[in-house]
């Protein structure tokens, strides 16, 4: 799994506007649902003990050399392995975008995905 410099600064900057505590990460992962299927989600990780035992940890670094740890279950992993996420603003919405060369179609809004 990769992620695009954008998708990483804007994690990060996101993480710094939430409440006490600030989160320590973020998880990705993909659930069963969406119109085509699977959808991604994306949620903070807010204490240590919600590290699975068998999740893949992703360490990524901003342009400041701040560091983004992002956790992976097992399961996701096989659907994310190939994947890149990005963060993309334009005139009409702002928001993540996986690109994902493995997925066999996706929906409209690009949440959702089969494989």
């Amino acid at each position: 799994m990769k992620m695009t410099q954008a998708a990483i600064d804007k994690v990060l900057e996101l993480m710094l506007t939430q409440k006490d505590p600030i989160p320590l990460g973020l998880r990705v992962s993909v659930q069963g649902g969406g119109c085509s299927g699977f959808q991604y989600r994306m949620q903070f990780i807010e204490k240590e003990n919600d590290k699975l035992a068998l999740d893949k940890e992703f360490l990524f670094r901003d342009k400041n050399n701040q560091e983004l740890k992002v956790l992976v279950d097992q399961a996701s992993i096989l659907y994310l392995k190939n994947c890149e996420i990005d963060y993309v603003e334009t005139l009409e919405s702002a928001g993540f975008k996986f690109n994902n060369p493995d997925t066999t179609s996706t929906c409209g809004c690009g949440s959702s995905f089969s494989a």
